[in-house]
């Protein structure tokens, strides 16, 4: 038998981790992701620009229909085709476009280098297959040195890891046997069983209790503590991005409209809709029974955005050059980027 290989962290390479903390590993590029509709084709990315660096983590926020999904899939190639298609730009990872690459490339290293967990686990694991043979499948794929027994083995380690009780007995369970919480556990075992060099998380909270939550978002600091690992969050709660974010990209119909660190956003957010974001957002200190803040009207259907700026029809400082001019992103710090008409004259 082979000598079993640990799919652990050994001290040696937390402390190269720990090492390269804040070296970027993911640069994405002026991304622009196109949709083949009966409308014609539809741009539903326009110009998404971001870092992920290791050991830190990295919020994608905004409303339902922002393109914060379609940044995540066009990232891992798992955009529905031939529908839709990155059209534009760069992602780069070690120095390759990971957009570029061939099937076979992206195939082996989606899963193994760039992982993902999914919003939804009872959709995202297979209802038929027992949690260890689709954790036992990853080792299969990416880990062809080991053999069943050692396959096994490094299953049961990762379930141990995500605070699985019973690990070895719950390895032969299927998907429908466990809690939302274990569920969500489960993904990320396989989301991590490779050790990353970098994690997106879709949601990965939205439908578990406050309780749960917490747990599974202290789970993944902890994972990313050992491991170094980057991490993209793809949310719609700033309560979570307060609690797990460094940086943060604010989108908003398919285009990055503010980004900067979590105590700028929290204390300076300087885009309308960033404010009226946190603006939105119930407060200890609120007269009990009053009317909640919101961001007035809806996201604008993809197939008829304004030909300026997209948060037109709803921005509380809009002007008449706002409907017709497109705003550029401007740099007004070192690590703060807005991209307003107005900016200077709302400063």
């Amino acid at each position: 038998m082979k000598p079993l290989k640990s799919n652990l962290s050994s001290s040696h390479e937390q402390q190269e981790a720990i090492s390269n903390l804040g070296e970027v590993v993911l640069d994405v590029r002026q991304l622009e992701t196109t949709f083949t509709t009966e409308q014609g084709p539809i741009k539903v990315l326009d110009g998404v620009s971001f870092q992920a660096k290791r050991g830190q983590t990295i919020g994608i926020v905004g409303e339902s229909g922002c393109g914060k999904s379609v940044t995540s899939l066009s990232i891992m190639g798992l955009l529905p085709r031939p529908h839709g298609q990155v059209t534009g730009g760069e992602v780069i990872y070690k120095g390759q476009d990971v957009t570029k690459l061939p099937p076979e490339k992206l195939y082996e290293m989606r899963g193994d280098r760039i992982a993902m967990i999914f919003q939804e686990p009872m959709t995202a694991l297979n209802p038929v297959h027992t949690i260890g043979e689709q954790l036992c499948e990853v080792f299969r794929l990416h880990r062809p040195e080991f053999n069943k027994q050692q396959r096994k083995i490094e299953a049961i380690k990762m379930l141990k890891k995500v605070d699985i009780p019973a690990p070895e007995k719950r390895f032969d369970v299927y998907p429908h046997e466990l809690s939302g919480g274990m569920r969500q556990r489960v993904m990320i075992a396989i989301a991590l069983a490779c050790k990353p060099d970098i994690l997106i998380a879709d949601e990965p909270t939205t439908a578990l209790d406050v309780t749960i939550q917490a747990q599974i978002l202290s789970l993944m600091k902890d994972l990313q503590k050992e491991t170094g690992m980057a991490i993209i969050f793809i949310t719609h709660d700033l309560g979570v991005v307060a609690e797990i974010c460094d940086e943060v990209v604010v989108m908003y119909a398919g285009r990055a409209v503010e980004k900067t660190n979590v105590f700028e956003l929290f204390e300076n957010p300087r885009h309308p809709y960033s404010r009226g974001l946190l603006n939105s957002i119930p407060r200890l200190d609120d007269k009990p029974k009053t009317r909640l803040n919101t961001i007035e009207g809806s996201v604008p259907s993809l197939a008829d955005m304004p030909k300026g700026c997209r948060f037109y029809n709803r921005c509380p400082d809009r002007q008449n050059k706002c409907e017709s001019q497109t705003p550029v992103p401007e740099m007004i710090a070192d690590d703060h980027m807005v991209s307003c008409l107005r900016l200077k004259e709302l400063s």
